[in-house]
């Protein structure tokens, strides 16, 4: 088995956008199930100590997750992804933003397009995450708030929940 997995994780300013690509020591069906299946999700899709609690999901194209990311005091802060295009095995996109408990998209906070990319070779599996904000502002925001520390975290328990 590959030890060496590739992590990658850039910032393009003059384009707004998140690049990360990330390797995962498993077939292409785990990992597409693992970002695309709510029970999979809420093992991993947070930085520990928080955990991701989804409320429901609605894996389809104009298909909607809505979730929360719960601290350890109990803290609840909600997102929905919208997904806008599906291509199964390989691709998805959706939208991302931040949401009140009632699924109010909160303006102040910066929502992104996201488009992921799953490829397989023989011992490992690509995921190739694109994240496009709509502005500088928005993307530095984000960054500022500890998105690369925590998606970075939030991918290595994918990749230990995988290993298992």
């Amino acid at each position: 088995m590959k030890s060496n997995l590739l992590f990658d994780f850039t910032v393009n300013k003059s384009t707004n956008t998140v690049f990360v690509n990330r390797e995962f020591a498993a077939n292409q069906s785990s990992v597409w199930d693992a970002f695309t299946k709510q029970e999979i999700l809420d093992k991993w899709w947070a930085p520990k100590p928080w955990i991701s609690r989804t409320k429901y999901m609605n894996f389809k194209e104009g298909g909607r997750r809505f979730y929360a990311m719960v601290g350890p005091e109990g803290e609840e802060h909600w997102s929905i992804q919208d997904f806008t295009a599906i291509t199964p095995k390989t691709n998805f996109k959706f939208l991302d933003a931040f949401t009140d408990k009632d699924e109010k998209i909160n303006p102040e906070m910066p929502g992104s397009e996201w488009n992921l990319e799953f490829n397989e070779t023989e011992e490992t599996t690509t995921v190739n995450i694109t994240i496009k904000h709509k502005t500088l502002a928005d993307l530095e925001n984000i960054i500022n708030m500890g998105f690369k520390e925590g998606f970075t975290m939030t991918l290595d328990y994918l990749a230990t929940l995988l290993a298992k």
